[in-house]
């Protein structure tokens, strides 16, 4: 399976760790955020890295080259930052089968092999994790409103008054239906082609949707905070430091 990285980002509210380098570049316990992501797809059985890179992309570039431990790397060139639908567009052509996408600004130690398994055993068009945040984070996220059973019915991105607390991750595998989303989405109030928007029109067309909840942890590092926290958590996994809160009960919805 092929496996999209979104590492376009400028990161400006990491400042100053990205006054000379992307978001992506940011080291998070002694490797760059991008490595930690590569090699969970790596060993999640990515065949083909598909980085779509922009602010300061030859810094990327000329650090992992062609390949990373032996899987391939294409680079597509995302100029303007548009959005993460329109960013997935960047590579449109070279996907040709389900993929995997993961936002090369998170740090993971969760459960991802379930919706690699899940896209492999029942071909969901969509299938991604989600966690319970605080609800006064909620609004940082593309939140996904629930029905009374407790299915998904919505996606919003980063709405000003969250339907709920549970929100999407930065993980997902897909089908090529979500390209075809992608191009009929249109720019959010943000001015964005929105990846959220992206799903929920797959939802509404009554697509397969698997929404899995996380087991562990997952941090977005957004701010010089995250960095910190995700480095904290690290380590406590290495028995370093005091042990991190995980998540509980990892269990999926099938919309």
């Amino acid at each position: 399976m092929q496996a999209v990285v979104l590492a376009a980002g400028e990161g400006t509210r990491l400042r100053p760790l990205t006054e000379d380098k992307p978001k992506g570049m940011v080291e998070v316990d002694g490797k760059p955020i991008l490595t930690h992501c590569f090699e969970q797809l790596v060993e999640l059985g990515a065949d083909e890295l598909l980085v779509v890179v922009g602010y300061m992309k030859e810094t990327i570039i000329s650090h992992y080259g062609d390949e990373f431990q032996d899987t391939p790397i294409t680079y597509a060139h995302q100029r303007e930052q548009n959005g993460l639908a329109h960013a997935l567009l960047t590579v449109e052509e070279h996907i040709d089968d389900d993929f995997m996408l993961m936002l090369g600004d998170n740090v993971f130690q969760a459960n991802l092999e379930d919706v690699v398994n899940r896209q492999y055993e029942s071909r969901a068009d969509a299938a991604f994790l989600v966690e319970e945040v605080p609800e006064e984070e909620a609004s940082r996220y593309g939140v996904c409103d629930t029905n009374k059973y407790g299915e998904i019915v919505e996606v919003v991105e980063k709405p000003d008054d969250p339907p709920s607390n549970l929100v999407m991750t930065g993980f997902y595998t897909f089908t090529p239906a979500i390209l075809h989303a992608c191009h009929l989405v249109q720019p959010s109030d943000r001015g964005e082609y929105e990846i959220s928007e992206a799903i929920d029109l797959l939802i509404q067309s009554g697509r397969t949707i698997d929404a899995i909840r996380m087991d562990g942890w997952r941090i977005d590092v957004g701010y010089p905070e995250d960095r910190e926290e995700a480095e904290r958590r690290l380590k406590a996994a290495r028995g370093e430091s005091e042990t991190s809160d995980a998540g509980e009960n990892a269990d999926a919805t099938t919309i």
